[in-house]
């Protein structure tokens, strides 16, 4: 019975996000947001990107999402990545992530990176750990109005699809002032920079 079952077994489908996902997308990644391995997102904010995301569905039943944020027309971001726990062991984190590469070879973003608490699970992707002082749009333009930003547990990640080889090397020289200064100045310079 087992070989019948695994016989008529159909992966998810992985697509394009609509309007009448994003109900579900919020609930998913809320529900790990809760957990605090995710940071939470609204419906409305799942709405107003609803372009950068992509789902897996089961059966009329949302199971996964991710979504691709552009930082630069150089550096885009895979953000909201989550997979419904009874799903998770099956390989549609790996086909979300795929989709979502894809999506940035499509818009022509030559280097795509995650802030994550899973790193093993980009690198098995084709991720290299990195600094996350490297991710300067990321940490000046973001980061720093997290509530997180002084004790980030996150492991940043990036993948060069260009060049997957040719990673940053040296550490970015703002990357110490960024750890002394002070965050209301780190804030202040973020917003005359927006």
């Amino acid at each position: 019975m087992n070989d019948l079952l695994e016989a008529t077994f159909m992966p998810p489908t992985i697509r394009p996000a609509t309007a009448s996902d994003a109900p579900a997308i919020s609930a998913l990644v809320n529900h790990f947001a809760a957990q605090n391995v995710m940071l939470p997102r609204s419906e409305e904010r799942v709405r107003a990107t609803l372009p950068d995301y992509v789902v897996a569905e089961d059966t009329g039943r949302l199971v996964g999402c991710g979504s691709l944020a552009n930082l630069t027309p150089q550096l885009a971001e895979i953000r909201a990545l989550a997979v419904a726990p009874d799903y998770h062991g099956l390989g549609l984190g790996a086909r979300l992530v795929a989709a979502l590469l894809e999506m940035a070879q499509a818009r022509e973003v030559p280097q795509v990176c995650a802030l994550t608490l899973r790193p093993d699970f980009f690198r098995r992707q084709g991720f290299q750990v990195i600094d996350r002082w490297h991710l300067a749009p990321k940490i000046w333009g973001e980061c720093i109005h997290c509530p997180k930003y002084h004790r980030c547990d996150e492991v940043a990640v990036l993948l060069n699809l260009v060049e997957p080889d040719r990673l940053l090397d040296q550490v970015p020289w703002w990357s110490s002032l960024a750890d002394r200064t002070p965050l209301p100045v780190l804030r202040l310079f973020a917003l005359r920079r927006a």
